[in-house]
């Protein structure tokens, strides 16, 4: 039994002050930071996903162009490839990161199993490589991207656990309901001091 610490989107632009900024994104960089140095010896390979959207085109519709953005899929320009807001936030250690995985690249992509790694590899070839059967998912935001990785997860057959304290959403309502989608579909929830 192999274990992988997934990172989603601990970027600038998705932490307070970013284009699309959450509440408490600071703090997920900061906790998962430390829960790394507490626990490095728990996981086999850290994988950790940033967007990486394209800065000269709408990426298939995902930034709003000649509208207001929706926000359900239609975002302001945001981690545009090259930017300060595309960086992980500085509080996260990106020396930990053994994996690093970009997504968007022209279109919309929230799962990190949507990416590829610099040599091209997805996360499920990884993931294989590795013999990961159990993982963990931190980051942002909750009710977006953390989501839809852990359900990718769930979806690539690995046993999949949503450390809660080490994750910031962009609504309480939506992340509370993103939560609960989790559990119906077998994911373990719970704070990353429970073990």
């Amino acid at each position: 039994m192999a274990r992988a610490l997934l990172v989603i989107d601990v970027q600038n632009d998705f932490t307070e002050g970013g284009a699309l900024g959450v509440d408490g994104g600071a703090a997920v960089a900061a906790g998962i930071t430390e829960h790394l140095r507490a626990h490095r010896g728990d996981y086999d390979v850290v994988i950790a996903s940033r967007d990486w959207h394209d800065g000269d085109n709408d990426n298939g519709g995902h930034f709003a162009t000649g509208a207001a953005p929706d926000f359900v899929g239609t975002w302001p320009r945001h981690c545009v490839s090259g930017t300060p807001g595309a960086d992980y936030h500085p509080a996260l250690d990106a020396d930990a990161i053994d994996v690093h995985v970009k997504k968007g690249q022209g279109r919309p992509a929230y799962s990190l199993f949507e990416g590829t790694t610099d040599d091209g590899r997805t996360v499920a070839e990884v993931l294989r490589e590795r013999g990961v059967t159990d993982v963990d998912v931190v980051g942002i935001a909750t009710d977006y991207c953390v989501r839809a990785s852990a359900l990718d997860a769930v979806g690539d057959g690995e046993r999949v656990r949503v450390l809660t304290d080490l994750v910031a959403g962009v609504a309480p309502a939506s992340s509370a309901a993103a939560l609960e989608e989790l559990r119906s579909a077998g994911v373990v929830t719970e704070d990353s001091a429970s073990g």
